[in-house]
């Protein structure tokens, strides 16, 4: 098992692809403990939790994780999707909190923790809408792009340290959090034809890309960003 004997940190876990995560996680060994603001019942029993909303400050997870830390998987995220003249200053200051400005400081509480051990990594979440213009995504994509300039500064000043940092950036996936968008037969249907690969995303694709990340199959990968998006975001596929 690839986590076996490992700490890993998962904030905001309680759905989704954190959720499939910590499944994942938990059938391969490690010891996870999980910060959110619900705990979920389809949690494995053994997944230490702390309560916590980043949006109020990470402060308490520096008393909860454990000494040593192999792993921090930052999962908190939204779908902000407005036109653009509708965007307001508050909209803006929301998603670069909890995009940003939440793994951040939830890196600064963990540090000490992730240094403690020979070699750890940092998953962030960005999303194919970054790099690729998407409408109404105008405040997402932006403080999606700052978490990419967050994780190639970051894989930059902890390479010392031998901690990895890279981001996982999906294109549309089937949680709870795009519910809207995938509420019916007709925007599903809709949604797998935009995607090149025929499909949208499901919570696995994206677990198993940042399990990945995390283990030692890639431990010669840092600052990077990793596009798990059906080839939405490059490729054309309808002439």
């Amino acid at each position: 098992m690839r986590f076996q004997h490992q700490n890993i940190l998962v904030i905001g876990g309680s759905s989704g692809i954190g959720l499939d995560l910590i499944r994942l996680l938990n059938n391969e060994g490690a010891t996870i403990y999980a910060a959110s603001r619900n705990r979920s019942a389809e949690w494995p029993a053994a997944v230490h939790y702390l309560e916590m909303d980043v949006m109020q400050g990470p402060e308490s997870l520096s008393a909860f994780i454990p000494d040593e830390l192999h792993g921090l998987v930052y999962c908190v995220g939204n779908i902000n999707l407005k036109p653009f003249n509708r965007i307001s200053a508050l909209d803006l200051i929301d998603d670069f909190r909890l995009n940003v400005v939440g793994a951040a400081l939830s890196i600064q509480q963990a540090l000490k923790s992730l240094k403690n051990v020979s070699s750890a990594s940092i998953v962030l979440m960005s999303s194919v809408a970054a790099r690729t213009g998407m409408g109404f995504h105008s405040s997402i994509a932006s403080s999606k792009a700052a978490v990419e300039g967050l994780t190639i500064s970051l894989a930059a000043e902890l390479s010392p340290n031998h901690i990895r940092v890279n981001a996982v950036a999906p294109s549309l996936t089937h949680t709870p959090l795009a519910g809207k968008l995938l509420n019916t037969p007709e925007k599903m249907e809709a949604s797998a034809k935009r995607h090149p690969i025929g499909r949208f995303g499901e919570p696995k694709d994206i677990s198993a890309a940042i399990a990945y990340l995390l283990s030692s199959d890639s431990s010669w990968i840092t600052g990077q960003i990793l596009t798990v998006d059906g080839g939405i975001g490059n490729l054309k596929t309808n002439f």
